[in-house]
């Protein structure tokens, strides 16, 4: 391929190809099949926060749109266009989950998370909540799907909420959401504090 000259993606040809590529709702990135054009300096932070070249991100609708075009194989995480896939760094989750609300009670309960992104998602079946207990110190992190199998960290505040919508279940204490039970702990894990 002599006279062709290879070009290496930026944040800039990236969200240009991104908006080119936008249409109603998320782009199709399952139809995509661009070649690797190697890694860029993008980092996600467990806080949700987005670097490029070591200085934080601050357009959010930059963010966002950088967050559409996320892709996730196995443990590693691409941005993705028509033309070009990169690998980035996630140090966590790449979204957060900052809010969300409540309808119904019990079984009948939905929990509606919404990120850091404004992505929403109904905890359900299709968008599971797991809790990871760190081995060393038992302290939890709990996650909710949002969409393909990307995840989002839920919060600190929102757990608490979580926590306190708890109820035990078949020796789990957890959530409803959406027809489904999700285990944070197990029951006889529970402090026995009256």
């Amino acid at each position: 391929m002599s006279g062709q000259k290879t070009v290496t993606p930026t944040a800039s040809s990236l969200a240009a190809s991104a908006k080119a590529a936008k249409s109603r709702g998320l782009p199709p990135l399952e139809k995509w099949n661009p070649p690797f054009c190697g890694d860029l300096d993008m980092q996600i932070k467990r806080d949700g926060t987005w670097f490029y070249e070591g200085t934080p991100i601050g357009r959010k609708e930059l963010v966002k749109l950088f967050a559409t075009i996320l892709w996730r194989e196995g443990d590693d995480y691409f941005l993705v266009t028509p033309v070009e896939k990169v690998g980035i760094q996630v140090e966590d989750a790449p979204f957060v989950a900052v809010d969300f609300d409540v309808t119904g009670a019990g079984a009948d309960q939905t929990l509606t998370f919404t990120t850091n992104v404004d992505d929403q998602a109904k905890a359900g079946p299709d968008h599971p909540i797991r809790v990871v207990r760190d081995p060393e110190t038992g302290e939890p992190s709990p996650y909710v799907l949002i969409r393909r199998n990307l995840e989002a960290l839920i919060d600190r505040k929102s757990f608490y909420r979580l926590v306190d919508l708890g109820v035990h279940h078949d020796g789990w204490f957890g959530v409803w959401s959406g027809g489904a039970f999700f285990g944070i702990i197990p029951s006889d894990e529970l402090p026995q504090d009256a």
